[in-house]
């Protein structure tokens, strides 16, 4: 779930990452497939938008990165994520591993989806000052429009936001001729 948290990936694309497609040198994820239901089960395919798409992995990610191609022997083929069987991972796995249902019930947000951490992620990229661009790269979204969809502003950052508009209307900045700046 913090890999999903902290790279905003779909759990398909998660199911789908091979030990050979991030990159320990640059910390890239290089996402290339995602795993799908089909006919006769689990099937891997494209991406979403089916393009390849490139994904920064943050410093706290590398350990278990680095431990999971460890386990798998470093096999370049190998899945860097399997289920608690050893299948490919679904979101119903996903959700039953890490008691998902349970531990959103016990916070009070039994409302939350697994999708949401593609949100969080986004959303905390966007506040760390990650340009809307960039994110709409990092989401694979065609339209940046979608991208704009994930993101929450914290309330933080709204508080931020009024402070700097505040700010900036009580100096001399004089934004607009003939109107007042001084309230």
């Amino acid at each position: 779930m913090i890999f999903a948290a902290c790279t905003g990936a779909r759990i398909g694309e998660i199911s789908g990452v091979r030990c050979r497609d991030i990159d320990p040198s640059t910390w890239l994820w290089t996402a290339r497939r995602q795993t799908t239901p089909a006919p006769g089960g689990l099937t891997d395919k494209h991406t979403k938008g089916k393009r390849v798409r490139l994904i920064p992995i943050i410093e706290p990610l590398r350990t278990l990165i680095t431990d999971r191609t460890t386990e798998v022997h470093s096999a370049p083929d190998a899945r860097l994520f399997i289920g608690p069987r050893g299948g490919r991972i679904t979101t119903a796995t996903q959700r039953r591993a890490t008691h998902w249902d349970d531990v959103t019930r016990r916070l009070g947000h039994d409302h939350l989806r697994c999708h949401d951490l593609r949100h969080t992620a986004l959303t905390w990229m966007a506040d760390a000052g990650i340009p809307l661009h960039v994110l709409q790269q990092i989401a694979g979204h065609c339209d940046i429009t979608t991208t704009q969809l994930y993101l929450h502003p914290s309330v933080r950052h709204l508080a931020t936001a009024r402070q700097s508009l505040t700010d900036y209307l009580n100096s001399n900045c004089d934004p607009i001729p003939g109107i007042p700046t001084h309230w």
